[in-house]
């Protein structure tokens, strides 16, 4: 009882301080962050919140977790693809993100455009290190601003640090992550 009321204040705390927020969190998972309301990053969600994912509003999921992830859905594909929405699996390793990973979430956000998308990892620290990338690099958010959203749940390993920095340097936008 207590973990659900955690999970769902945290929820709420994140969100309370994100760019746009809607009256009550959008889904029931760990580390929610409403970037906008067409783009929502979480930690894993159970198997009962993806069956509601669609009538929620949401279009699309991304998922970056491995399927090994201790709290992963095997059935998460499936959940979804009874829900009619767009699902794509990219596992990237906890400690080795590689540049390939980054690239293949650049393109399915960019196929995703115009839909209303939940980007997901165990935890949402994979998921907010790329949704920021995604931002700075594509959408010319603030770096400043975006990297809010990544602060906000953890701070990044060297080794996520330096593929973020990798990126933006390659992209000719100039921010150090601390």
């Amino acid at each position: 009882m207590f973990a659900g009321i955690s999970r769902v204040a945290g929820a709420i705390a994140l969100c309370l301080g994100a760019m746009q927020c809607p009256a009550q969190a959008p889904l029931d998972a760990p580390n929610v962050v409403v970037i906008t309301p067409d783009l929502v990053t979480s930690g894993q969600p159970r198997a009962s919140e993806l069956a509601a994912l669609k009538a929620k509003g949401f279009d699309a999921v991304i998922n970056l977790a491995p399927p090994t992830a201790p709290d992963a859905v095997p059935e998460e594909g499936a959940i979804l693809e009874r829900q009619a929405m767009a699902y794509a699996s990219i596992p990237v390793g906890g400690d080795s993100p590689a540049a390939a990973d980054f690239e293949r979430f650049l393109a399915t956000m960019r196929a995703l455009e115009g839909r209303r998308v939940l980007v997901h990892c165990q935890y949402n620290m994979g998921a907010s290190a790329f949704v920021f990338l995604y931002r700075a690099i594509v959408l010319k958010d603030d770096p400043r601003e975006a990297y809010a959203s990544v602060s906000r749940i953890w701070t990044p390993y060297p080794s996520w640090k330096a593929m973020m920095e990798r990126e933006l340097r390659k992209n000719g936008i100039p921010f150090e992550i601390l």
